[in-house]
């Protein structure tokens, strides 16, 4: 059992060093292959083998830098193209600028990364991008001018914007308001010329759309498009595709038979809100918390983000966002138009929510802090209804227990609103996980109810804390609960001389710890989790 454990740890060593390796081959950049070898003299022949592959890839340098294998530099020639520099990559593919001979022009050629490593699947996508997109025609999506294979490498080239992305524009400076509407007008009418032709894009985001040097938009990379009514195909069920700030929430759950124009419709109100507040609506530590947040949670109100954002576009957004694709917008088509009515100063349709609309966002977005009111207004009504029907309980403990109750209340809202502060995040929920264990271990003291069914509030604080995943809080709320647990059971000692069921809080606490190196282990599983899938390549 030891030495498998032993072997199954040394597998993984090796994989992550020759995982570690071929990433900075694939950065360009020149690993220290003399040290490697030095400390791991058995990694040689498999890392002359990356070597060698490396070396019959493309060329990934931009102009004029060395490859990082060995390989030519750029530019370097390829057929009918010589590609000049790289402009782009993502989970499969990279771009290069590169110029066409025989039409002395300028394209950008797309080409699998480390295609002598691609799969059949993979080179299926691929081609399949390009013939999608081969079949779009629109002044505000990027034109395909051919697709093919040379030396074995399958390629397509493109129509080459001149300018930058979206994303790189944001990244400069705030985006004057009446421009990034109107670019976000054109892109939408774009994405309703694909839902016309029977395409979904999926994978819309500031970072697919490309700027030109006027000014005008475009649509690109179209490698996650699905076509409506398919069998699936291209995608199975239960798969997530997409970017996870951007992504709708049926996507987010893999719910890929419900995908379509209206999950674009979110993915244009997700870039809307980045354009009007610097940010995306959804953007936590890791892709797994943001993928929790896109399902469960509410994105703030844009004017509180940026004051100045316009009451209609802070609709428009919001209509975009919602939950229920039903409840968004028709088609890419109907936002362009409400965006346009506000371009052109008119009345738009998108509505104010009414009360219950509202309190229903605010539940999602501050899942925290309406938990912990629920509970405790549940637990005062509790507490009022035996005191009114019960005639032993004295006035001033009343009070007390009452007051404890207010505190806890007063106190949620207090680290809820530290909350905001990103800076304080960590140390904000250690000390609210402190203060809970606090309030309910002064509650259960004053009510004497460790011979109730109140302690039970432990374990549910236990269980809690591991929906931030944060494997220390975990840790911190369970060590706090076991001490306040404790000091209860050494008051009851201290009072009545001895305990009626000694075993019963043995018991207790063990099951309490037992708890939380269950909800820690899990906790831990779901990290790793979302670290393997932030560095996966997109499928």
């Amino acid at each position: 059992m030891t030495a498998a454990a032993d072997d199954g740890t040394q597998d993984r060593q090796v994989f992550a060093l020759l995982d570690s390796y071929l990433k900075q081959l694939h950065r360009g950049q020149v690993p220290d292959t003399a040290a490697l070898l030095a400390r791991h003299p058995e990694l040689a022949g498999l890392v002359d083998c990356l070597n060698v592959l490396e070396r019959m890839a493309p060329p990934r340098s931009s102009a004029g830098e060395p490859h990082a294998a060995g390989g030519p530099s750029l530019p370097v020639d390829l057929g009918r193209y010589e590609l000049l520099e790289e402009i782009g990559r993502g989970g499969m593919g990279v771009v290069y600028k590169a110029r066409q001979k025989d039409l002395d022009r300028v394209v950008a050629v797309k080409m699998i990364l480390a295609s002598h490593l691609a799969s059949e699947e993979q080179v299926r996508r691929f081609l399949a991008e390009a013939r999608s997109a081969g079949q779009l025609h629109h002044p505000h999506i990027t034109r395909i001018h051919e697709a093919g294979q040379m030396a074995g490498q399958p390629y397509f080239a493109m129509e080459y914007v001149a300018g930058c992305s979206l994303a790189a524009r944001l990244c400069q400076g705030k985006v004057p308001v009446e421009t990034g509407v109107r670019w976000l007008a054109a892109v939408a009418r774009a994405v309703a010329h694909l839902h016309a032709r029977g395409w979904v894009h999926r994978d819309l985001k500031p970072s697919n759309i490309l700027l030109d040097g006027s000014g005008e938009p475009y649509v690109t990379d179209f490698g996650l498009m699905k076509i409506l009514g398919a069998d699936g195909q291209r995608t199975s069920t239960g798969v997530i595709v997409g970017t996870p700030g951007y992504m709708a929430p049926e996507q987010a759950v893999g719910r890929n038979e419900e995908v379509g124009p209206r999950s674009d419709v979110y993915g244009l109100g997700a870039i809307l809100y980045e354009v009007l507040t610097g940010r995306p609506p959804f953007a936590a530590a890791n892709p797994l918390e943001t993928l929790v947040q896109v399902v469960e949670g509410e994105p703030t109100r844009p004017r509180r983000v940026e004051p100045g954002v316009p009451r209609e576009l802070e609709l428009i957004c919001l209509r975009c966002l919602e939950k229920a694709p039903g409840q968004r917008y028709a088609s890419a088509a109907a936002l362009a138009d409400d965006l346009e009515r506000f371009l052109r100063g008119e009345v738009v349709e998108a509505r104010p929510q009414g009360l219950g609309q509202q309190v229903r966002r605010w539940a999602r977005r501050e899942p925290a802090l309406v938990s912990r009111l629920g509970a405790l207004a549940v637990c005062a009504v509790v507490i009022q209804l035996n005191y009114q029907l019960s005639g032993n309980i004295g006035r001033a403990l009343h009070l007390e227990v009452m007051g404890v109750l207010a505190a806890w209340t007063l106190s949620a809202v207090i680290w809820q609103r530290l909350l905001g502060k990103p800076r304080w995040g960590q140390a904000v929920r250690l000390a609210w996980a402190a203060a809970d264990v606090t309030c309910l271990t002064g509650l259960l003291w004053l009510s004497e109810g460790l011979g109730t069914p109140l302690p039970v509030g432990y374990p549910v604080l236990v269980a809690g804390s591991g929906l931030w995943f944060r494997v220390r809080l975990v840790w911190w709320t369970t060590a706090l609960a076991e001490v306040g647990y404790g000091l209860l059971v050494l008051d009851e000692l201290g009072r009545r001389g001895g305990l009626a069921n000694p075993h019963y809080h043995v018991i207790f606490a063990v099951a309490l710890a037992v708890l939380g190196l269950v909800m820690a282990y899990q906790v831990k599983r779901v990290r790793a989790l979302s670290r393997w899938y932030e560095q996966r390549p997109l499928p």
